[in-house]
């Protein structure tokens, strides 16, 4: 049985997935943004290998996510769920970073280097992606006219571009990117096609699954099947470009090999 860190796990597809993970016997730890939203967990708190609290848009709190994870031990898969949706201003993090960018972004960079490698990672992105493109000549969104669609759909794409250079960097991690669909969930809205179990069911089975389909690398996954991401997220030097980025605004730099 395997431990899976699952990120923004107090509701939508998060919580779904730990539940399923849970039910199938796996150990689960949880996230929260803060103590009151951990309240909210009821009956998996205490089936939970762990919880951990910290508010994304927040880099000290995110760097703190991480530091609660390695205390905990070493896991073996990461689903790197929580994001959201577009916001109607750039707003402003603690470290003046778009909202948007801070939780989407920077907060799966920042997990991923700080936390002590797993076998498996998988990061949530969206089919919006495919409008993302163009990102990294304001990457903050400093000198552009603020484009909620628009920002949501680049930050879809920069993660399945650090999915991507992250299977580059480390060839003994499976690293991949989901795109989950439009899930009824708080975020989706009751009108949403696709229902949570659904929604869910890709990223769980790729962080425990012993499927030979499972266990590849630097795949774009929907609902079970591989499909080809837009041309700029599968391009290494894009991603190299983005790492670099993220790397000066985080003051992070992602580990080598």
């Amino acid at each position: 049985m395997a431990i899976v860190f699952i990120t923004g796990s107090t509701d939508g597809l998060g919580r779904a997935a730990a539940r399923s993970l849970l039910d199938a016997g796996h150990r689960v730890v949880l996230h929260a943004r803060s103590a009151d939203r951990a309240a909210s967990l009821g009956e998996l708190a205490p089936r939970a290998a762990g919880i951990v609290i910290g508010d994304l848009r927040s880099a000290e709190q995110t760097r703190s996510i991480a530091d609660q994870v390695n205390a905990i031990g070493r896991m073996d898969a990461i689903i790197q769920n929580a994001g959201v949706y577009p916001e109607g201003s750039r707003g402003s993090t603690p470290e003046v970073h778009a909202g948007v960018l801070a939780v989407n972004t920077l907060a799966p960079y920042i997990l991923t280097a700080l936390i002590d490698r797993p076998s498996r990672l998988i990061y949530l992105s969206s089919g919006l992606h495919r409008g993302g493109e163009g990102s990294l000549r304001d990457l903050d969104w400093t000198k552009r006219s603020w484009d909620p669609a628009k920002a949501y759909a680049e930050s879809k794409l920069q993660v399945v571009a650090l999915a991507f250079a992250v299977a580059r960097r480390w060839p003994q991690v499976f690293s991949n990117a989901v795109d989950p669909g439009w899930v009824r969930t708080r975020m989706g809205g009751p009108g949403a096609p696709v229902d949570l179990d659904t929604g869910q069911r890709t990223q769980t089975w790729l962080a425990v699954s012993d499927e030979p389909a499972a266990k590849v690398s630097g795949r774009y996954w929907h609902h079970m099947r591989q499909e080809q991401p837009a041309s700029e997220a599968a391009d290494p030097e894009f991603q190299d470009q983005l790492i670099a980025s993220l790397g000066a605004l985080t003051g992070l730099a992602l580990p080598e090999a």
